[in-house]
């Protein structure tokens, strides 16, 4: 992988398409994703952004932006102003194009200097999205954060299962992932589960019984109509759907969402999301 250092001249970009009623800005700490080569990576929507990726093969690249915390904090008051008056809260999503907890983070240390400076100047809310357990490293900051500001932990757990049929395994397996959510959600903190995209499920019951002993709540989203592209067109130009449809047939189509929904419903009562509500906090009822 090439890794650059690089700076930002603003690093709060004001949210749109999907994010639009998400959130009111997004924060990358970097540019580009060492998990991009991961299960997640291959389905991943940034992957087909070729702003991000600038013709590079996406998990081959990472730019490191050294100076993110600085950046946060010369513009954040601006930022603030301009969300509050056109979308009512000042909302940022960390991160939608990468992951802030990336194995490099112990090196550089970008998130960790970025929750420093959201503690000083606390956004109104803030998501922060993962793959990893490594975000327990940051639980003390997380928790101050969640003094100061509405702080909502997302950890992405698409499954039960750790692979799928010719595609490389998770960042970080399934247990290790759980076990976070658990232990973040006894520090007080508000965890959600996020099954984004949803990939097929061995046993629906037996995994989300285990996750009600873990999370506060689901979000279960399908790559048709969560990656950006019509019917999911982006997403079926990868692997992807092929090898979820070789372990359960139909679970690359919508209808597999609501079935999946259903299901959580009974141990996640009025505390599921779907889509792009979902991540806004929206619950069925």
């Amino acid at each position: 992988m090439k890794v650059e250092v690089v700076e930002v001249a603003n690093v709060l970009t004001r949210a749109s398409g999907y994010l639009n009623d998400v959130c009111s800005h997004s924060l990358q700490p970097y540019r580009g994703c060492s998990f991009g080569r991961s299960l997640c990576g291959v389905g991943c929507y940034v992957r087909h952004n070729p702003w991000v990726t600038a013709g590079r093969e996406w998990g081959g690249f990472l730019e490191v932006r050294r100076n993110a915390a600085e950046s946060y904090r010369a513009h954040a008051p601006r930022e603030r102003v301009w969300a509050r008056k056109h979308r009512g809260r000042f909302a940022i999503f960390l991160s939608s194009a990468t992951d802030p907890f990336l194995p490099h983070e112990a090196r550089f240390g970008v998130t960790r200097g970025v929750l420093a400076a959201m503690a000083d100047q606390p956004p109104d809310t803030l998501i922060v999205q993962t793959h990893s357990d490594a975000m327990l490293d940051h639980r003390d900051a997380l928790v101050l954060l969640a003094s100061r500001c509405d702080l909502r932990v997302h950890i992405s757990i698409e499954s039960d299962r750790d692979s799928l049929p010719g595609l490389p395994p998770p960042a970080v397996p399934v247990g290790r992932r759980i076990e976070a959510a658990a232990t973040l959600r006894a520090a007080g903190l508000h965890v959600v589960v996020t099954l984004a995209p949803l990939l097929p499920i061995v046993d629906p019951d037996a995994f989300f019984a285990r996750l009600a002993r873990s999370c506060d709540a689901l979000v279960i989203d399908h790559f048709i109509g969560g990656d950006g592209s019509k019917q999911g067109a982006r997403t079926l130009r990868t692997p992807l759907p092929a090898a979820m449809e070789s372990v359960h047939t139909g679970s690359s189509e919508l209808a597999y969402r609501d079935e999946v929904v259903e299901v959580a419903r009974r141990y996640f009562p009025g505390r599921v999301g779907v889509g792009a509500e979902g991540f806004a906090g929206l619950r069925l009822p």
